[in-house]
This record gives C-alpha cells, sequence and structure tokens, in this order.
C-alpha cells in the first residue's frame, strides 16, 4: 500500500478534534485510552516519563501503537528533542511501531523541524517503511517558538499542525496560571491566526484543571476563535472536546437559515440579509458553508465505520 493510500485511511487533520498526551511507560494507561473517545493518542516520551522508565517505553511502541490503530485512534508519540540524549534512541524505537505522527516538544525554530525530518526519512529507508506517510506536529511552547510558528509550521511538508503548550508557556512567560487561562488569552488567539496564516492546524493548549465546566467553557472558548482541535492530559475531558468542536444541530439549523436569507438577497438584488439581527454578508455566509461542510465531513467519516439504526435521529 502506497503512503498516499496509507494517509486516507486515518481520519483527516481537519477533523481531529482531541489529541491526549499519556504517560510513555504506563502499559495500563495506554491501552485503556483506546475507549476513551479521543481522536488522537499520544505516547509521551518527554515529560510525562522520566529518564529512568525511557527505555521501557520505547518497548512498549509497537503493541501500543497496533491496539491503537485497531481500535480507530491515530497512534502518535511525542519524542524527546533530537539534541537530547534520549531524542534520537525514542524516534528509532517509535519508527519501528510505525507512527501516524511524531510530535517534536519545546520547538523554537524551523532547524529543529527539518532535522526531524530527515532523521524521519532516514529511518524510513532503514526500515523499509512507506515513505512521506508519517506527519509532524511541532509543539510551541516559549515565546520564541511563538514569533517563530509561521517559519517552523512550513519548515518541512510533514508539518500538518502545530500544538500549543499551557504550562510551560506560561512558565516561559512568567505569567501566573489561573482556571479562567486569562493570562495566556494573547498567546493562544497569536497562536490562531499564525498557524492559519501558515495553512495548518492549530491545537490548543491542554485544560490542565479538574473543573469540566471551566473546560467547556475553554473549549467553547477556542471554538470562537477558530480553533478545531485541543489537545488534553485526561482521558475523562475527551468526550468534552469532542462534543464542543463539532457541530450541533443547533448551530447547523443556524448555517442553513443564513444561506436561505443570504441566498435571497442575492436572488432579490439585495447585497445582503438580515438574520436574528445580524447582518449577513458574503463572508457570513461562507462561514455558514464551512459550517455545514464541517458536519458532512464528520458524518461521511463516521458512516464508514458504522451504519445508525433506519430510525436513528440524524444530526443534521
Amino acid at each position: 500500500m502506497t503512503a498516499d493510500a496509507l494517509t486516507r485511511d486515518r481520519r483527516p487533520v481537519h477533523l481531529r478534534r482531541s489529541w491526549l498526551f499519556l504517560p510513555g511507560a504506563d502499559r495500563q494507561d495506554l491501552s485503556a485510552a483506546a475507549t476513551c473517545g479521543a481522536d488522537v493518542l499520544i505516547q509521551e516520551f518527554e515529560d510525562f516519563t522520566v529518564p529512568e522508565r525511557r527505555r521501557e517505553a520505547r518497548q512498549l511502541c509497537e503493541e501500543i501503537f497496533t491496539a491503537w490503530r485497531s481500535a480507530g485512534r491515530l497512534a502518535a508519540a511525542r519524542i524527546n528533542p533530537l539534541e537530547s540524549a534520549d531524542g534520537p534512541q525514542d524516534l528509532r524505537a517509535v519508527m519501528a511501531g510505525r507512527p501516524d505522527i511524531v510530535l517534536l516538544p519545546k520547538c523554537d525554530r524551523a532547524a529543529q523541524v527539518a532535522r526531524l525530518d530527515g532523521a524521519i526519512e532516514a529511518l524510513e529507508k532503514q526500515l523499509d517503511l512507506p515513505r512521506g506517510r508519517i506527519e509532524i506536529v511541532p509543539n510551541i511552547e516559549s515565546a520564541r517558538g511563538l514569533v517563530a510558528a509561521a517559519d517552523i509550521a512550513t519548515a518541512s511538508p510533514r508539518v500538518t499542525a502545530l500544538l500549543l503548550a499551557s504550562e510551560d508557556m506560561a512558565a516561559d512567560l512568567d505569567a501566573e496560571r489561573n482556571p479562567g487561562g486569562s493570562e495566556l488569552d494573547y498567546v493562544r488567539q497569536r497562536f490562531r491566526l499564525e498557524c492559519a496564516a501558515a495553512g495548518v492546524t492549530a491545537i490548543d493548549c491542554p485544560y490542565t484543571f479538574a473543573d469540566i465546566e471551566g473546560l467547556r467553557r475553554e473549549t467553547r472558548q477556542a471554538r470562537q476563535w477558530g480553533f478545531k482541535a485541543k489537545s488534553l492530559v485526561t482521558p475523562a475531558h475527551a468526550s468534552v472536546i469532542n462534543e464542543e468542536l463539532t457541530p450541533d444541530r443547533r448551530s447547523i439549523e443556524k448555517a442553513r437559515r443564513v444561506l436561505t436569507a443570504f441566498d435571497a438577497a442575492r436572488i432579490g438584488g439585495a447585497e445582503r440579509a438580515s438574520v436574528d439581527g445580524h447582518a449577513v454578508e458574503l463572508p457570513t455566509a461562507n462561514a455558514a458553508r464551512r459550517l455545514i461542510a464541517r458536519a458532512n465531513a464528520f458524518d461521511a467519516w463516521d458512516s464508514r465505520f458504522s451504519a445508525p439504526p433506519s430510525d436513528a435521529p440524524k444530526r443534521g
């Protein structure tokens, strides 16, 4: 099977809502995560795995990645930086497991991405793996990384998304963390803008507090800013993130009303329509079309794996 065919069989990047980090050496947590609902599962070799257990974590890659893919999840790993002693060892073990995605931590310059790209390509040849199917997702964890985000995002054709950190970013800024997250508002908005300009998916930072309602509020805010994906460190957060980042019936119905009103106005020779007191012009109509297209894309993807009963309600 070609690399293109293999890539077509995985959930498209714009439909990957939830990216879950998991302790790299904890077999029980890694196995259990397959049923939590997160779209992407990440075996984490850096902060979540103490150096003494990294060798143990490397021995789990093939088994865990196979189990995740069998459950319909994307198999990813965050290795240590290639500049470290552990990074190259992590990458070789991960590559033997045929990951879908490799995440690069603490990325603050394009050269790091180029080096990882070259290392992956070399191992694809050595291990006789399909060329080019493995994606790279650099992690932006510092002010320096944020201002270099555009260069990082375009440093390799393998880069499909960037992921924003919360705790390390706040520490780099010497900012005080709070459940409301206001200290990272500018960072998150700037990050979203940089990713949009570079044409890659922006993965919002994780909500690292236990409050589910706080998670819901932060995810809704992310959605309003244009995020379509969010990372997480708690498996129980996956269902909330997936719900908030999937178009619901109400938003779909409103989008359809917007399009109906706009199309009718255009037919009548007007440049705009009014829906719920909001002036609907071409950009608003296009946004409504994108939302409906996103909802249809989820339906099309889901229909590949399960056929709902004939009497099941349709989301749209």
